[in-house]
């Protein structure tokens, strides 16, 4: 997103806080609402289109949006797309795209109000590796042919009491409603959300071994000091990389694995 559609996100996300903040706001109930919008939006391109026409009022929006809300979602829910709809917003899709946002940031606070965020981080970042590992799941994940329904019941064939219940849901909206994304890209962006709850960024770290708890704690020390953010470590093991740990935040990696460094003596002595 750039210009009127980050700021307009970033007010919703303020409106988003405050909502959280209210220990009285039933916020599992929030991010189902915000989710069910999310798929209204995305179904009526022409209604997203009006709702973010910058040739209409503010005011005029969110009375129409009053209007078609009203008794299918709570009033929390109704005022949060009203303000939404009064910013601007540079492509109609940005405010689908927020929206949907919002709602997975909801289901991710509900995760952090009962101390099981880390799980949450940690259970997301071990079902992206259990599709890497499985091609046969991967393709009932994402056959366009198959209905959203057989998709929902797989996954909660798969994760039903064995993950959190904030996990379940978040995959299974993924899954259901992909609106044009790959999983992989949809399970990482989940992934930095539930990082930014805590204003940490994620380090993917692949050994040959499982780390200990002390040289988990020395690297994340290490790497925050780097980054100047508090760092959440994926942990994944290769016993490919033959010895020491490659480490990947963003679009950045740090390699010091002995298969790395095999291959680059291999291609020195090539060249």
């Amino acid at each position: 997103m750039n210009g009127a559609s980050r700021e307009a996100l970033a007010a919703a996300r303020e409106s988003l806080d405050a909502l959280t903040d209210n220990t009285s706001v039933d916020v599992a109930k929030l991010a189902e609402e915000l989710a069910a919008v999310t798929t209204l939006l995305h179904r009526e391109v022409s209604l997203r289109r009006v709702l973010t026409d910058p040739a209409q009022a503010g005011e005029a929006k969110a009375e129409l949006v009053g209007r078609l809300l009203a008794g299918q979602v709570g009033g929390e829910t109704v005022d949060l797309i009203s303000g939404m709809v009064r910013s601007r917003w540079s492509q109609s899709r940005d405010l689908v795209d927020s929206i949907e946002e919002l709602a997975a940031t909801a289901d991710l606070t509900v995760a952090q109000r009962a101390d099981a965020l880390d799980n949450v981080e940690d259970e997301l970042f071990r079902f992206g590796r259990i599709i890497d590992s499985s091609p046969d799941l991967r393709s009932a994940l994402t056959d366009k042919s198959a209905p959203a329904s057989a998709k929902g019941e797989l996954l909660r064939s798969l994760l039903g009491g064995k993950a959190n219940p904030v996990t379940e849901r978040l995959v299974v909206r993924l899954v259901t409603q992909p609106r044009g994304r790959s999983l992989e890209a949809g399970l990482e962006s989940l992934s930095k959300l539930a990082a930014a709850r805590r204003d940490r960024m994620v380090a993917v770290v692949t050994s040959a071994v499982p780390l200990t708890d002390q040289q988990k704690q020395r690297l994340g020390a290490s790497l925050a000091r780097i980054y100047g953010r508090e760092m959440h470590l994926n942990l994944d093991v290769d016993p490919e990389v033959l010895g020491g740990i490659a480490v990947r935040v963003g679009d950045e990696m740090v390699n010091g694995t002995i298969a790395d460094r095999l291959d680059e003596a291999t291609r020195r002595i090539a060249g």
